[in-house]
Order: C-alpha cells, then sequence, then structure tokens
C-alpha cells in the first residue's frame, strides 16, 4: 500500500487501485471535492456560446452527425474547421461561408495527421473553442467472429485516433484555459448487445479516457460532455457500418441483430440537426453533464441498464464487502 496524502476529509493512497474505491471512502458532504464520479468536474463552468464567432474543429464532417455539427456551427455565426478523409466532400460546406470554413484533410488512423490538422487550425482561426470528435464507424458481428485486423481497424479510428486529436489539441487548449472536448460515443458506450462487442469495446474505452480527461482539464477551464447518441439518421447504419462475416454457430444470438443494422438505415427516429443543437446547449449550460444521452431511446436503454447494475449491486452487496480482510 502506497503512503497516504490527505485531501479535504478523503485519504488517497498513492496505490492507483485504491483511486476507484475513493467514492467509497469520501464522506458524502465532500465527494465532489475529492472524485467527480460520473459528473462534470466542478471547475468547468458553462462556456460563453453568445460569444463570436468561436471556432469549433470537427472531425468527420463529410455527412452524418459531423456535417450536421458543422452547419449547426455556421448557422449560429461560428468558425468551422471541417475534416474528412477527402477535402473534395467538404466543398459544399466550404461553399456556404467560404472566410468561415477550414476543410483539412484528416485520416486519424495516420500518425502524425492529428497535429498538422490543429496546427492548420490554429493559424488560420488562432484558437480552438469547441473539438468535436466525431470520426468512427461500426461494425456488427460476434466476438468470436471478429478478426484480430477487424478489431484493431476499428479501435484504431473509434478510440486511438481520437485519443491523438485530443493529444494534439489539449496544449492549445489549456494555454487558451477555457474550451471544450465533445467525444461522440453511444449508447453502446454504456452498455452492449450480442453482436456489438467490438463497436461497444471501442466506445467503452472512450468514455473511460474521457471521464478521466474531464477531471485533468477541469483545473484549465476545458470540459469535457461524453455524447451517447441512440438510433440516428446518419449513414452509420449504412455506408459506417462493418458486417462481419457470419458463422452458422451465432446465427441464432446474433441473426437478430445483423437484420436490425441492416435494416434500420433511413428509418431512425433520431435527427442529427436537433443533436447539434442539443449538444450546444448542453455546452452552453452552468452545469455541463459529463455524459448527454440523446434520444428517447438511448435515455431508456441507460436507465433500465443502470437499474441493473444497482440491482445487482445490492443483490449482492453482502458479497462484495466480504471481501476485505478481517479486522481484529
Amino acid at each position: 500500500m502506497g503512503e497516504k496524502r490527505s485531501i479535504h476529509s478523503c485519504s488517497i493512497s498513492n496505490n492507483p487501485f485504491d483511486l476507484f474505491a475513493l467514492i467509497g471512502q469520501c464522506r458524502a458532504t465532500t465527494v465532489a471535492a475529492c472524485a467527480t464520479g460520473p459528473h462534470q468536474p466542478p471547475a468547468s463552468k458553462g462556456i460563453d456560446m453568445t460569444h463570436h464567432p468561436q471556432t469549433w474543429f470537427i472531425t468527420g464532417t463529410s455527412s452524418g452527425f459531423g456535417r450536421a455539427f458543422a452547419e449547426h456551427a455556421l448557422a449560429s455565426g461560428h468558425r468551422v474547421v471541417a475534416t474528412a478523409r477527402r477535402t473534395d466532400s467538404l466543398a459544399d460546406l466550404v461553399a456556404k461561408a467560404p472566410d468561415r470554413v477550414l476543410a483539412v484533410a484528416l485520416d486519424v488512423d495516420v500518425p502524425g495527421a492529428a497535429e498538422a490538422a490543429i496546427e492548420a487550425a490554429v493559424k488560420r482561426f488562432e484558437r480552438i473553442d469547441v473539438l468535436v470528435n466525431n470520426a468512427g464507424y461500426g461494425a456488427v458481428g460476434a466476438l468470436e467472429e471478429t478478426s484480430d485486423a477487424e478489431l484493431r481497424a476499428l479501435m484504431d479510428t473509434n478510440f486511438f485516433g481520437a485519443m491523438a486529436v485530443m493529444r494534439a489539441a489539449l496544449p492549445v487548449l489549456r494555454r487558451q484555459r477555457s474550451g471544450a472536448i465533445v467525444n461522440i460515443s453511444s449508447l453502446g458506450g454504456q452498455l452492449s448487445f450480442a453482436g456489438f462487442s467490438a463497436y461497444s469495446a471501442s466506445k467503452f474505452a472512450l468514455e473511460g479516457a474521457s471521464e478521466a480527461l474531464a477531471q485533468e482539464m477541469a483545473p484549465f477551464g476545458v470540459k469535457v460532455l461524453i455524447v451517447e447518441p441512440g438510433q440516428f439518421r446518419t449513414q452509420l447504419a449504412g455506408s459506417g457500418m462493418r458486417h462481419l462475416p457470419a458463422m452458422e454457430a451465432y446465427q441464432s444470438v446474433v441473426g437478430a441483430t445483423r437484420e436490425f443494422a441492416r435494416t434500420m438505415h433511413n428509418t431512425q427516429a433520431g435527427d442529427p440537426r436537433k443533436a447539434a443543437a442539443a449538444i450546444e446547449q448542453a455546452l452552453a449550460a452552468e452545469r455541463t453533464p459529463l455524459r448527454l444521452q440523446l434520444g428517447g431511446d438511448a435515455v431508456e436503454a441507460v436507465r433500465a441498464h443502470a437499474e441493473a447494475l444497482l440491482k445487482d449491486m445490492k443483490d449482492w452487496e453482502s458479497v462484495s464487502r466480504a471481501t476485505d480482510f478481517d479486522v481484529d
């Protein structure tokens, strides 16, 4: 056990595993000061969304959520650094406001590409106020059906790509002592279903890193918002979804998920434009949530999952608590 230090009324060990138990050790009145858990750190205030123009750096803006976010930011009078693997897919966006849109080629899988894109953004607009990590794709298939190459490719884009963009932008945000990072996760970043093991793994990883980052950046006035959309009318269920080779053994388990993924494209209830407005509203709030579910389906699914977790915890609490060393 490492040497302990005191923060307010909490005793924190240098042993990293003890940190995960910190909330349970803290007195209720000082939890917020010691560890914020699922909440936005108190140092993160609502950014002034009335200040114009702000600079929004958005990945994956060729279609779907990314395009909706970019168009919403432009309509609000902000400047947009729109990134995509091919900038020719952004020509119509640039044409809407040539003086306020910078199209930058960015493949988040390429080493060094994120740094170059951030450098271009700062050179043009001098700052970054909102960073939106949106680039990514989905995959459906049982874990055994997922090759190592497929799994690593998914993690490279959905997780390591987002990490690269954030690491490139963090020095800029720290110097400004203001701004926000919006990481587009999924309700699959909170819970998962048969057939989405690989996709959820990438989003769980993104959410875990984001939760820690929110606490790391709070002293610098930078907030982190994790967005957990349900079904929205984007390309995720279309060109953005990889269907992995099926094994007959998993047909009864994953077959329904595959069929759902194939048929839901362009039938989803969620409106990406309304999602963009909701995100801006959350960023402007005095107390921005750490996680924002979007869509009624996301709210219901995450609520049911949380209730199931609490039930399991209650049912097994006596067993869980009985694992400490006996005290003489």
